[in-house]
């Protein structure tokens, strides 16, 4: 494993504001579609840092920071959303900040991880969602590398720079994933990023 998933801590939060911030590229693919608001960033930001301050830390985490393994440098975040808390729905994300760490499978590496996180930490799920839209290429392939498979389309459904794409959604049974990986994602992943033999 190259990557490892963890709490918060204070030396992130100058990079988290700064990637928050508009204009970088990262956020043409998440999300782009949604209006984000950069007045309260200030806000969170210091919300952040109490509960980073105090160790304020739900169980289980909502959010987690993406870290190198090698340097704990923060890269990127993954996240987890109740799409119906009635019914055990839940959907989870990531974002890769910077762009150079794209395409080099540790977006792969660290959804596994948050995917055997949330299965064992919310035992009565037995279902995980991964939404995005179809002019988010990157995020398809991971969703399917992973097995998740598309189980809905919504046709033209988002717009973004003034054109219609659909929107995805993806999902993977519990029973799917232990098939995949029974020993746990992180068994099964060397140091260099690739699936042991």
């Amino acid at each position: 494993m190259r990557v490892e998933l963890r709490d918060w801590k204070k030396k992130d939060l100058n990079l988290y504001t700064e990637w928050s911030k508009p204009g970088h590229k990262w956020q043409e693919f998440d999300g782009p579609y949604y209006k984000r608001s950069f007045e309260k960033l200030e806000s969170n930001i210091a919300k952040l840092e109490e509960k980073i301050i105090n160790q304020g830390f739900s169980y289980p985490r909502a959010r987690q920071v993406i870290s190198l393994k090698e340097t704990d440098d923060f890269i990127g975040t993954v996240s987890c959303y109740w799409e119906s808390i009635e019914t055990n729905w839940l959907c989870a994300g990531i974002s890769l900040y910077d762009e150079k760490y794209w395409g080099k499978g540790l977006g792969y590496e660290a959804l596994g991880l948050w995917v055997d996180y949330l299965f064992e930490s919310y035992p009565d799920i037995i279902r995980l969602d991964l939404r995005t839209w179809s002019g988010n290429m990157g995020m398809i392939k991971l969703a399917e590398k992973l097995g998740f498979k598309l189980e809905a389309r919504f046709r033209k459904a988002r717009i973004v720079n003034g054109e219609y794409f659909d929107s995805l959604g993806y999902g993977v049974l519990k029973d799917e994933w232990l098939d995949s990986f029974p020993e746990g994602f992180a068994g099964l992943i060397s140091d260099k990023g690739r699936l042991k033999k």
